[in-house]
């Protein structure tokens, strides 16, 4: 079964930075994309970040353009998520999940949708005050 399991949320005052990490396992292949995601209250999910395990393609939501950075240890199948110049506006709940499939066939920025993802993990509180 694939599991994906986020650790790294937390409070940071504004400006400052975090790290979430998504621990990935099940897959017997590598093609999938890992991506992060996040809701905040009365707003929809959003992807944030998604990098595809194949081809190392990566896509940006626009508002973390700048100041978000997605990376990957292929040899301990974790994906990062490095969060600077923190604001108020990126408090959410972020949830680590995959899409499967080859990039051969989906580009990452289809896959960075939440109705394009298979699987989905528990999500990590991140709070950010003024």
């Amino acid at each position: 079964d694939v599991q994906l399991q986020a650790s790294g949320g937390g409070l940071v005052q504004g400006g400052g930075s975090l790290r979430l990490s998504c621990a990935v396992s099940g897959f017997s292949f590598d093609d999938y994309a890992i991506g992060w995601f996040r809701q905040a209250p009365g707003k929809e999910r959003e992807g944030v970040a998604c990098i595809a395990r194949d081809d190392g393609s990566i896509y940006y939501g626009d508002s973390v353009k700048g100041r978000f950075t997605i990376s990957s240890d292929n040899a301990k199948n974790t994906v990062y998520l490095q969060m600077n110049s923190l604001k108020p506006e990126d408090t959410a709940v972020y949830y680590c999940a995959a899409d499967a499939g080859s990039s051969r066939f989906y580009t990452i920025y289809s896959r960075c949708n939440q109705y394009a993802v298979d699987y989905w993990g528990k999500g990590t509180q991140v709070t950010v005050s003024s």
